[in-house]
């Protein structure tokens, strides 16, 4: 056993997920460590990655980096929620707002508002978030000021934190949309000028010792590289973990069928269309189609299950549903790899981003899923000892994530009111996650709270839930029945006030392009 601590880190594959993980090791280590990080120059960044959880302010917080610096250089926007379109029912859509849910005398405001609700729509009447996407309105004034929504930019508490410890403490209002290949491009510069080896190469051959640990790998054109840790970030290919390691792979396809995407890069005139502040997904006859506003174009693509839809049919579906501004766009076709390694971390080798595990993209959780390993990977970096319970502790933590998401992303399917095609048909009798059928049985008498969701962090806190169950209309839900006792009058004056602030803040804030257009300017 060495008795050395593990200082070289060598990261294979480029992208979102290696440069993410390579900024962020060099600014938590600096230069007690040496990180090289080697990419093909034939492999592109598979961009279906551009939307995010508001908890990546985190990591860009870390970074030392503002907004004005990053966002411009990335075509970046906001993104205050996820519109559901369609899931209900043709014409009906809802909102998964980034927006901590109001409480009255104890109660959620949703339960207040299945007692006696002003209108239809909880989304409008529990969260101002909402209000704001449906008017098109920037979380922040001209100068760049944030709206109050009980958050405090700047909080010391609440600084270096990781997102498992930060959850349920504020909500920040809102995430981004970024293009990731131009992310890794930024973050390829911030980190080559803070001593980052970037090396362009093909990896041909990975070498174990007789341990079975990396001792190095085999490039083309630089020959043998050395290191202690190596990050594999070589996407679905899992060329380190998967192939050389031969971890296997636990798939999530019984639950989850949707294998394939179809993807567009569309140019449009944002400033005549308007940058919407949230993603979409629209409901279609196999699956959903995603739309992401950019600064200059949307990202938009189609995903299915290939049991249901042809690749030939997804894309004629995906062009008509953009328009003629799709017409000479080149598409993209993606086979997803659903499910998870069964360990992300084995030996000396941890993977990060698509070689660890993916789900679809239906909630955006895959730059959450790269940024909360980097942050794990930081806390359970290793000694000289090599614990194998920092990596059953880092392989539990990430096994949890991403059964907690696949759970929450099932909730979606199992409660989509659409019953119109036979994979919507299919939704409602597909086998669902250990744990969770009863957990469904629950919120049909109780809605989710932090005692009855998926136990163990994965970033979606209850009220998430929430938001799902009463969108998505199938499941029935109800009122606390001790409600039906209380005076509802404290809860409509909390549905008041968020009327009122929205309607406030829709009058006074500017709209997304706006505020954009403006920052560009300042720039």
């Amino acid at each position: 056993m060495s008795t050395k601590n593990p200082d070289r880190v060598v990261i294979v594959g480029g992208g979102t997920a290696g440069w993410m993980t390579a900024s962020y090791l060099k600014k938590a280590f600096g230069d007690k460590i040496s990180v090289t990080l080697v990419e093909s120059g034939k492999i592109g960044t598979i961009g279906v990655g551009e939307a995010t959880f508001s908890d990546i302010r985190h990591f860009f917080e870390f970074l030392d980096l503002k907004e004005e610096e990053w966002m411009p250089a990335c075509n970046a926007t906001y993104k205050l929620a996820v519109r559901f379109q369609d899931w209900r029912r043709k014409g009906h859509h809802f909102y998964h707002p980034f927006e901590q849910m109001p409480t009255v005398n104890g109660f959620p405001l949703t339960d207040w508002w299945l007692q006696d609700g002003p209108t239809d729509r909880f989304d409008t009447d529990c969260f101002v978030m909402a209000n704001l996407c449906d008017a098109g309105r920037s979380p922040r004034f001209l100068d760049g000021s944030l709206i109050d929504q009980g958050f405090t930019e700047g909080a010391k508490e609440l600084s270096g934190l990781t997102m498992s410890e930060h959850q349920g403490k504020t909500q920040f209002p809102y995430a981004y949309h970024f293009e990731a290949a131009l992310l890794a491009k930024y973050l390829t510069k911030y980190s080559t000028d803070r001593g980052v080896h970037h090396i362009i190469d093909e990896v041909q051959d990975v070498r174990l010792d007789e341990r079975g640990w990396i001792d190095h790998i085999v490039t083309k054109d630089h020959g043998s590289l050395e290191g202690d840790v190596f990050v594999d970030c070589t996407g679905f290919r899992g060329v380190l973990l998967n192939k050389a390691l031969e971890v296997p792979f636990i798939s999530y396809q019984d639950t989850l069928p949707n294998d394939s995407a179809v993807a567009l890069q569309v140019p449009l005139d944002m400033e005549k269309r308007g940058i919407n502040p949230y993603t979409q997904a629209t409901a279609q006859d196999a699956g959903w189609i995603w739309t992401i506003p950019l600064f200059g174009r949307i990202g938009t693509g189609y995903v299915y299950a290939k049991d249901y839809l042809s690749p030939e049919e997804a894309e004629r579906t995906l062009r008509e549903f953009v328009g003629p501004e799709a017409a000479e766009v080149e598409a993209n076709h993606i086979r997803m790899r659903i499910g998870r390694s069964e360990q992300s971390w084995k030996n000396n080798c941890v993977a990060i981003g698509l070689s660890s595990g993916f789900v679809e993209p239906l909630e955006s959780t895959g730059i959450f899923f790269i940024h909360h390993a980097i942050e794990q990977l930081v806390k359970h970096f290793p000694a000289a000892d090599w614990s194998p319970e920092l990596r059953k502790s880092y392989n539990s933590s990430i096994a949890n994530v991403m059964d907690g998401v696949r759970e929450f992303l099932v909730l979606h399917y199992q409660g989509a009111g659409r019953d119109d095609t036979q994979y919507w048909k299919d939704t409602k009798t597909r086998a669902v996650p250990d744990g969770l059928a009863e957990r469904l049985e629950r919120w049909k008498v109780q809605l989710p709270d932090s005692e009855n969701v998926f136990p163990y962090y994965h970033g979606l806190p209850p009220y998430s839930y929430m938001c799902i169950l009463l969108g998505t209309g199938a499941i029935p839900a109800r009122a606390t029945p001790s409600l039906g006792m209380s005076d509802t009058a404290a809860a409509h004056k909390e549905f008041a006030a968020i009327r009122d602030k929205s309607r406030h803040l829709i009058e006074t804030l500017p709209s997304t392009y706006e505020y954009f257009a403006s920052m560009r300017e300042r720039a």
